[in-house]
């Protein structure tokens, strides 16, 4: 089927016509059949590289020229970000894109002047507890990675926002987008969609097992010349010398850094004059957006041609990499599976090391065959590559026949919802009353009926859970029982929009009720007492170090648990760990030395302090809501959010200072901004560079283009007192 075939506008024809897009995939061609430019649902469940987005791109442009407005719904901030530059493109044809990922208070109402929105699943969450009015306006809502229902962690808040958005807009139009699942007709019959499912790709996947010196795909063996001792070393050195680049997926964060130090050292050996000077300015910019020796392993890597790429590290460092993996000056990229879940950076081939994944309650265990499926569809470059190789790497021949029946012959599993646990719907039940979705108990499992749970489940169990979950809102003041009805009190109303689990809300609740007098680290623990908060993990020696701590701080905490009470005693030192090392962050120590005494990466750094922020902020919230009079929390808020001490407030608000310039500064006399408005030009150049000394002066509103010959000299008071305030540039 062709393009300038479909029931579309000209523009469009000619837009993808411009970008070499004359002809439809199968099932692109098969989706339309379907309805998908009449308005009808599509769940589309086909591999990955297989054309996905441009149906949901054919849909919202059919929609957004009737006169609608189209929903782009991701898992992850970075897809997020992926998807809206894309679709950016279409400014072209009058298009306006938005996107929003962030503060999950904002309402976010000019977001509404757009024709498409790309959001995550939380900040849709977060903007219909907030009665968002445009989303009332949307015609059609694309579901991208529908499968992530079946996430313990992600999959009950989409399940709820598609549950929601299905209510609130009828007649939208709604298009799921899958990876192969074994139960996606079940997505589609819940949806009342059609389904596309098909197993074609625009390149040949071929899916083999390394052993010995070969790989053995199903129709045959391709031999491989020995290179390295490590058989993914050998395998990413025969990719490079055939011209293409490889993925490398790994089972820990450690092994990725570890495998890409090992290939580093064999790859560069291949390396031309040229690309060794590309690769050198890569790592300069790594150097230059990091300051921990983690960055500094990561520059050193990229020097050689590997990168490796996980949570851990900072969002910038991540971009420097895809960016260069994209542009073929990164030859090969050693991730966590994380890098299987959306992005858009396919490779010839894609090697698993590792098929196991640690459980802390199994110990290691093979990964799922989704997760294989996922990651073995990113081999193959559509239209650079003639096919793509998935390769599994086993140490026997008993092992080698077992990856091929448990992966390559075997089905994906089937998803399930994960919503039916109080722990999931406590939150979303509180929300659903809050923003209307339903006022009574009746109303509740209603609307509950029309979830992914109650279709797969046909509502088993889920009654005696809602009333748990209500007993429990009650016991807290959330909510009010009238008769039959059920209202959020302001207090639940408050809480749904501070978007925190109503258990999070009820723990702070108590603390600062309880807490006699606030320090530092009892505030820090209190949110790190929260289910919301993502705690680091204990290793056998923090044991002693960390419970030393708590003896000689007791007086510090609001409460301690008896530390006879095994478990509770034990996650709590867990919390304590994570509230030291927010403290160390808020006393201004440096990245580098918190990611070496806590062994974490400068991505979870920031994961966790931007956690903490939002939790500190609806500490603040909660307490002034509660009239308990302190402004410890919207202290220790600010502080969490620049990485600095109290006394520092004033000038790290200032564009370009950052934490430790602003020590610099304080040390040396600069204390607020009026002192530093009159300061003297070369001796503020000599702390903090020529550079910087001029921006900070120009942002405090010091005109230095003014008298710029005689500035140091001609400054009066007269002047100065015409400056703005640093308030006006707030």
């Amino acid at each position: 089927m062709k393009i300038e075939e479909l029931d579309i506008d000209k523009k469009v024809i000619e837009f993808y016509e411009g970008m070499g897009i004359r002809e439809l995939y199968p099932p692109q061609a098969d989706a339309v059949k379907a309805g998908l430019l009449n308005g009808n649902n599509i769940v589309a469940a086909i591999p990955t590289a297989s054309g996905k987005t441009l149906l949901a791109e054919l849909a919202m442009l059919k929609t957004i020229k009737k006169g609608g407005k189209a929903l782009y719904i991701v898992p992850l901030r970075a897809l997020a970000s992926e998807k809206y530059v894309q679709f950016l493109k279409m400014a072209s044809m009058g298009v306006k894109t938005g996107i929003s990922t962030g503060d999950f208070e904002s309402r976010d109402e000019k977001l509404g002047l757009n024709d498409i929105i790309v959001a995550t699943s939380e900040k849709v969450d977060s903007l219909l507890r907030n009665g968002v009015l445009w989303l009332e306006d949307i015609t059609c809502i694309v579901v991208d990675e529908v499968h992530l229902l079946n996430s313990t962690h992600r999959g009950p808040t989409l399940e709820i926002v598609i549950t929601k958005l299905r209510k609130l807009n009828n007649q939208a139009q709604i298009i799921a987008l899958s990876a192969t699942v074994g139960n996606a007709h079940e997505i589609a019959r819940w949806l009342s969609a059609n389904l596309i499912l098909s197993e074609w790709r625009p390149t040949k996947l071929n899916e083999g097992v390394f052993w010995g010196d070969a790989i053995y795909f199903p129709d045959g063996q391709k031999e491989i010349k020995r290179l390295h001792s490590d058989d993914a070393v050998t395998i990413v050195l025969d990719t490079i010398r055939e011209g293409s680049q490889s993925l490398v997926f790994e089972s820990s964060r450690r092994n990725c850094s570890s495998f890409a130090k090992k290939a580093s050292f064999a790859v560069a050996k291949l390396l031309n004059k040229q690309q060794k000077e590309n690769l050198k300015d890569i790592a300069q910019n790594v150097r230059e957006n990091g300051e921990t020796e983690n960055a500094e392993l990561l520059a050193k890597c990229i020097e050689g041609g590997i990168a490796f790429h996980h949570a851990g590290l900072n969002s910038a460092h991540r971009k420097i990499v895809e960016d260069a993996f994209r542009a073929n000056q990164i030859l090969m990229i050693v991730s966590t599976p994380t890098l299987a879940a959306g992005l858009n950076l396919p490779a010839r081939r894609v090697i698993i090391r590792s098929y196991k994944r640690y459980d802390t309650n199994m110990g290691m265990q093979p990964i799922p065959v989704l997760e294989y499926k996922q990651m073995a569809g990113r081999a193959g470059r559509p239209h650079l590559d003639p096919y793509g190789e998935s390769i599994l790497i086993a140490k026997s021949l008993d092992e080698m026949e077992e990856l091929f029946e448990n992966y390559i012959y075997a089905s994906p599993e089937d998803i399930w919802s994960k919503l039916g646990t109080e722990n999931a719907l406590r939150t979303h039940i509180l929300s659903t009353l809050a923003s209307g979705f339903a006022n009574s108990f009746s109303g509740l499992l209603e609307f509950l009926s029309s979830t992914f749970f109650a279709y797969q489940q046909r509502d088993f169990g889920l009654e005696s859970v809602v009333m748990e979950c209500l007993d429990f809102l009650e016991s807290k003041d959330m909510i009010i029982k009238q008769d039959n009805h059920i209202v959020a009190s302001s207090l639940g109303k408050l809480v749904s929009t501070l978007y925190i689990d109503p258990l999070s809300a009820a723990r702070i609740i108590d603390g600062m009720k309880k807490a006699d007098h606030l320090t530092d680290i009892g505030l820090l623990q209190l949110i790190c007492s929260t289910p919301d908060m993502r705690l680091l993990y204990m290793r056998s020696r923090d044991y002693e170090m960390i419970n030393d701590y708590v003896i000689s701080h007791h007086e510090s905490f609001i409460d301690v648990p008896d530390p006879f009470k095994t478990t509770d005693y034990e996650w709590f030192l867990s919390e304590v760990k994570t509230a030291m090392m927010l403290l160390k962050w808020v006393e201004e120590m440096s990245l580098d030395d918190i990611t070496k005494r806590f062994q974490i990466g400068e991505g979870d750094v920031h994961a966790i302090v931007e956690l903490a922020e939002w939790l500190m902020h609806s500490t603040s919230r909660l307490s002034r809501h509660l009239k308990i009079e302190t402004n410890a929390p919207a202290i220790m808020e600010k502080r969490i959010h620049y990485g600095a001490g109290a006394e520092l407030m004033e000038l790290v608000k200032i564009p370009g200072v950052g934490r430790v310039r602003a020590r610099k500064l304080y040390k040396s006399g600069f204390k607020t901004t009026d002192q530093l408005r009159k300061a003297d030009l070369k001796s503020l150049e000599k702390l903090v560079g020529a550079k910087t000394a001029r921006n900070i002066l120009k942002a405090l509103g010091v005109n230095l283009e003014k008298n710029s010959n005689d500035y140091l000299d001609n400054v009066t008071s007269n002047n100065l007192s015409k400056q703005k305030t640093f308030g006006d540039f707030n």
